[in-house]
């Protein structure tokens, strides 16, 4: 039977069946094109753009007062009373949460009901009022004494003497403090995994040691941002220790507002520049101790600011090499 001439014609062009494919034409490969990206850079860049001219030019800031009044002794003398206040009050507070989180994860139900107490207590009377209440103690007692209740005092002292305003503001930024703390440590210390407290209670080590080596430093992986968090506020914070008659950074920032009118926005400046630095040194701490904690639970650290610019050059400069090779 004849085969068609077009189908010989087809069969006799085919190659056969062992010969080798034929590579692919080289192509070059083409970016993506994203508009919206572009676009939306731009509009961002442009408001950025505006609104640092709007600070530099605009004469209202004052910008040779805000130089004059940033580093005088003035407002360095209540910045340094800013930074005693809020690190005694961060590790006073902390430690206070540490113990009422304990308390309330205990099995008997007196501490339990103590701490819960005065966490809601304390976390519902604002912060402002507790200063003001304990600045004016010694007019609801005149003197504080240790003894027997409802009977003879063994130690008597003056309140008055003791309550100077350094102890006031820490006193009552520690307490309010504690009542956030304590539900920071409490929420971390129920986010560890429980088949850890059972395998820290199977190696029967005693309750200290369960809690301060097994179970507490995972426990710091979920209490470190939050308590950072907690502490940034409390850096805001110290600003109301004003109220108390304490000249921290707000405080010596207010008196000279009051001295010189004229130089009220350059000072509000002043504080705001300082407490930013503040809050951005204490971000950075949170950084390194986050990287810190997370060895052990990731493959890979998360990179340093310092490593992200080195990668960033080094993938800038491959991406040049290879645009001037084609």
């Amino acid at each position: 039977m004849s085969e068609p001439p077009g189908a010989a014609v087809s069969l006799a062009e085919a190659p056969p069946a062992d010969s080798p494919a034929k590579p692919p034409t080289a192509q070059r490969v083409l970016p993506l094109h994203r508009p919206g990206r572009w676009i939306s850079t731009a509009v961002v860049l442009v408001l950025v753009a505006q609104i640092i001219h709007g600070l530099a030019t605009n004469p209202f800031y004052q910008w040779d007062r805000f130089r004059y009044w940033f580093l005088r002794p003035t407002i360095l003398d209540g910045l340094v009373i800013t930074l005693e206040v809020a690190a005694l009050s961060a590790v006073l507070g902390l430690m206070g949460g540490v113990l009422l989180a304990l308390a309330r994860l205990s099995g008997s139900p007196v501490p339990r009901a103590v701490s819960w107490v005065y966490t809601w207590l304390f976390r519902s009377v604002p912060l402002i009022v507790v200063l003001i209440f304990l600045y004016n103690f010694s007019a609801l007692y005149k003197t504080l004494s240790l003894g027997v209740p409802f009977g003879p005092a063994f130690v008597s002292f003056d309140e008055s003497r003791l309550a100077t305003d350094m102890t006031v503001a820490v006193i009552g930024l520690s307490l309010n403090e504690a009542a956030y703390a304590a539900e920071v440590v409490r929420g971390g210390i129920l986010s560890v995994d429980q088949g850890q407290h059972e395998a820290a209670a199977a190696l029967g080590l005693p309750k200290i040691y369960q809690f301060t080596r097994i179970v507490f430093p995972q426990a710091l992986r979920s209490i470190t941002p939050n308590y950072v968090n907690q502490l940034i506020g409390l850096i805001k914070g110290t600003s109301l220790v004003f109220y108390v008659s304490l000249l921290d950074l707000f405080g010596s920032v207010q008196t000279m507002g009051s001295t010189y009118p004229g130089d009220i926005v350059p000072l509000l400046l002043v504080a705001t520049v300082w407490y930013l630095i503040l809050t951005s040194a204490v971000s950075i701490v949170q950084f390194y101790v986050e990287r810190h904690f997370a060895r052990g639970a990731t493959r890979t650290l998360p990179p340093t600011p310092l490593q992200k610019v080195r990668t960033g050059l080094g993938g800038l400069r491959a991406r040049l090499r290879k645009e001037a090779a084609v």
